[in-house]
């Protein structure tokens, strides 16, 4: 028996390349199905003079949005439906979400519901 043959050495031959293709097939399939998240730019929506801005927004599935407060008031960032929601935010502070799923989330201020924005997730 050569060292090669031995079990924790490397197949030879045939089934090396089976091995080899059988990886390569793998390597293409994850790499298509599973999105590279790296890839997806984060989106932001300031709080500013009580309103989000931008008020609606549109991004691709797996993007993470930044909601950031410029106002000296709390604000939160809740979803009308219950799928996110901060707690208070105070100035400069900041709440994300990703959006994993797409569909349209409409989302208030709790502390003052004439504040509205909208996230459409393509």
């Amino acid at each position: 028996m050569s060292a090669n043959d031995r079990p924790g050495y490397p197949p030879r031959g045939p089934l090396m390349r089976l091995c080899k293709a059988v990886l390569l097939v793998a390597s293409v399939l994850l790499a298509t199905l599973i999105p590279d998240a790296r890839a997806i730019a984060p989106a932001s929506v300031d709080i500013k003079d009580s309103r989000y801005l931008p008020a609606t927004i549109a991004v691709p599935v797996g993007t993470t949005v930044r909601w950031t407060n410029h106002d000296e008031e709390t604000h939160t960032v809740t979803s009308t439906t219950g799928a996110f929601g901060s707690l208070g935010l105070d100035l400069d502070e900041t709440y994300t979400h990703t959006f994993t799923e797409p569909g349209t989330y409409p989302y208030a201020c709790d502390l003052h519901p004439f504040m509205s924005g909208t996230i459409v997730v393509q």
